[in-house]
């Protein structure tokens, strides 16, 4: 599998892009800045970006994401609960001081259960509420990857203290979702180093002493 990691904005925001060997098809995976180094590593790889995924619509994570649909004319795909945090991208940038970046319409609304596939691979959609409401991770089985957004971290999770956060709703999604998962699926997270499930069962403070 094609794998680009790059770390974009001043949130330091992880995004990812995936791409089939085979088929040279792909997604993007929280595009929250950066947006002509995402198109150039696309084109570098000759790759053709067929979803654009966003864990969650915070403005870190989706600063880029109209604008990657734009170049690419690939759908972009958030869960329906984030739907009112993206309508005030606006407000979120103004808490700190930021530029509204461009925000059109959301081409797909992402649930629990869904599979994105390109090309040979494919992503379960996994919704995870507590960081957000519409917070989703996305978990490829056959390569034991885990792409987490903010809910799950390396000793950490979340945090819950803006628009929609719950810190009890954030440890269900956890407990009930991620950390049943085979513990050496790698955790690729939002922001920050990755991380495996087996360590964060054993050893995240948040996550109490049951696991």
């Amino acid at each position: 599998m094609i794998f680009e990691h790059l770390t974009v904005g001043m949130f330091q925001c992880n995004c990812f892009i995936l791409g089939c060997e085979r088929t040279r098809q792909a997604i993007v995976i929280d595009p929250g800045d950066a947006l002509p180094s995402i198109v150039e590593r696309v084109q570098r790889h000759g790759l053709t970006v067929t979803h654009i995924i966003a864990t969650h619509a915070h403005l870190d994570h989706v600063g880029a994401l109209s604008g990657l649909g734009q170049a690419t004319g690939a759908p972009t795909c958030l869960h329906r609960d984030d739907q009112p945090l993206y309508d005030m991208l606006a407000t979120q940038a103004a808490l700190f001081r930021l530029p509204t970046p461009p925000s059109g319409p959301i081409a797909r609304h992402i649930k629990e259960g869904d599979v994105i596939a390109f090309g040979q691979h494919r992503a379960a959609v996994l919704h995870t509420p507590g960081h957000t409401p519409g917070s989703v991770c996305f978990y490829m089985e056959n390569e034991a990857l885990l792409f987490s957004g903010d809910t799950l971290f390396q000793r950490s999770v979340g945090r819950t203290d803006l628009w929609g956060g719950d810190h009890r709703a954030l440890i269900r999604s956890i407990t009930e979702k991620l950390i049943t998962l085979p513990p050496d699926t790698l955790v690729l997270p939002g922001h920050g180093a990755r991380t495996d499930i087996g360590a964060e069962a054993a050893e995240n403070p948040f996550l109490g002493n049951g696991y």
